[in-house]
């Protein structure tokens, strides 16, 4: 319960981080599986909206150009906030630096929520905000783990993961020579924590996709609430340390 209790303090250790970064993969693909239910799209990497830009800019669709934009502007400026907080936090020597964005990000699945609902009455302006909010929200939190691990870890895309995945997995396969006809500095060998560290991360969010595409479409947009739930908890405890500190010096 202590360590949960510190997954998003300033004092960062491997196991918190791997810890969080499976929660936050899971989250992010729960939250990608209920943004292709609401508008058809999987809002969590940003390489299909940069093809669908040029593509559509050659074909004249000027509307999906715009959506396409967006959503990269979105995701671009998520991160961004993210960087902002977090040093914002560092200059002023807060616990919160890691915790503000979550924070943030739990009070967006909220509002992707009531704009999941608000689309069910035909609102015009749903789809288009829906897509800018969870573009937005899942460029916040690719920063908050990036910036937590130093850019190790990514949760909101999978490409890269399996790219590396599939190489350490090659390495295991490889055939290495015997040591007379292969020098020590030729020797291929995998690096079993990246490993299991891109196996968890891969695991952790095909469950999340799993688990919300089954929320979403059996519970409706409700089902954000326990997705933002887990983030506020986990936000909580630097925030309430930063606050007794604040009180006891005033």
């Amino acid at each position: 319960m202590r360590r949960v209790r510190h997954l998003a303090g300033k004092h960062r250790t491997t196991h918190t981080n791997l810890l969080l970064g499976g929660l936050l993969a899971f989250n992010a693909g729960a939250i990608n599986a209920g943004g292709f239910l609401l508008v058809g799209m999987y809002t969590s990497h940003m390489t299909g909206f940069a093809s669908m830009l040029v593509d559509n800019l050659v074909l004249g669709n000027i509307g999906l150009v715009l959506g396409a934009l967006g959503a990269l502007l979105a995701f671009v400026a998520g991160a961004a906030t993210t960087a902002v907080q977090v040093n914002w936090a560092r200059l002023h020597h807060l616990r919160s630096e890691y915790a503000l964005p979550l924070l943030l990000e739990a009070g967006l699945l909220l509002i992707f929520g009531l704009l999941g609902a608000t689309l069910n009455r035909q609102t015009p302006f749903a789809v288009p905000l829906t897509l800018l909010v969870l573009s937005y929200t899942m460029g916040l939190q690719n920063a908050v783990v990036s910036k937590i691990s130093a850019s190790q870890i990514r949760t909101t895309h999978m490409t890269g993961i399996i790219t590396d995945l599939g190489i350490e997995l090659g390495k295991i396969f490889y055939w290495n020579r015997t040591q007379t006809q292969t020098p020590a500095d030729f020797q291929v060998h995998a690096n079993r924590i990246k490993l299991r560290l891109y196996s968890m991360l891969l695991g952790t969010f095909m469950a999340g996709g799993l688990v919300g595409a089954a929320g979403f479409k059996y519970l409706g947009f409700i089902w954000v609430l326990p997705l933002s739930a887990v983030l506020l908890v986990l936000s909580l405890p630097p925030l309430y340390a930063d606050l007794t500190r604040y009180m006891r010096r005033r």
